[in-house]
């Protein structure tokens, strides 16, 4: 009886608020990469939509690359942030708020942007669609994340770095 409950209380100390919103946010996230790619042919990754929506306001060729499907990759990226903005209101009574220090997020967004041009992509197009279609760069770019990942959290906890 005590194997039994064991997974239970694992689950219930990595996910606190429950698993449904990650299964559900799991789905509409695969729902929507399978959209685009029936809709476009293209495998969606949020690091390429930035590099779309800059292509209003750089004429560097890296940019431009994209300014013939820019439009609907612009529609994709507003979805993520009023995905959010709905979420925040749903569940948090609008705000949104964190602990975490403003400069913070700062570098640690520029260090996930430096990261996703090193690493030819981002966690999801690499984790979602790469991994998904069998990718052997892709998935050891996810197993890269994903270990850079545990080392740098078990390093800042063992630090006591609060946020």
């Amino acid at each position: 009886m005590v194997i039994e409950a064991l997974p239970l209380q694992v689950t219930a100390e990595l996910f606190p608020n429950g698993i449904s919103r990650y299964a559900v946010g799991g789905l509409l996230v695969g729902l929507g990469t399978v959209v685009i790619y029936l809709g476009t042919g293209i495998s969606a990754g949020a690091s390429t939509f930035l590099e779309s929506t800059l292509s209003y306001v750089s004429e560097r060729s890296r940019f431009q690359q994209y300014v013939s499907s820019r439009d609907w990759r612009v529609v994709f990226t507003l979805g993520i942030i009023l995905g959010a903005a709905v979420y925040a209101v749903v569940y948090q009574g609008g705000a949104w708020t964190t602990d975490v220090q403003p400069w913070r997020l700062l570098l640690g967004g520029l260090f996930v942007g430096i990261g996703t041009r090193v690493g030819k992509g981002c966690t999801s197009g690499h984790g979602v669609c790469g991994v998904g279609s069998a990718s052997k760069t892709s998935i050891i770019g996810v197993l890269t994340f994903l270990a850079v990942a545990i080392i740098t959290a078990q390093l800042v906890s063992a630090l006591g770095v609060s946020p």
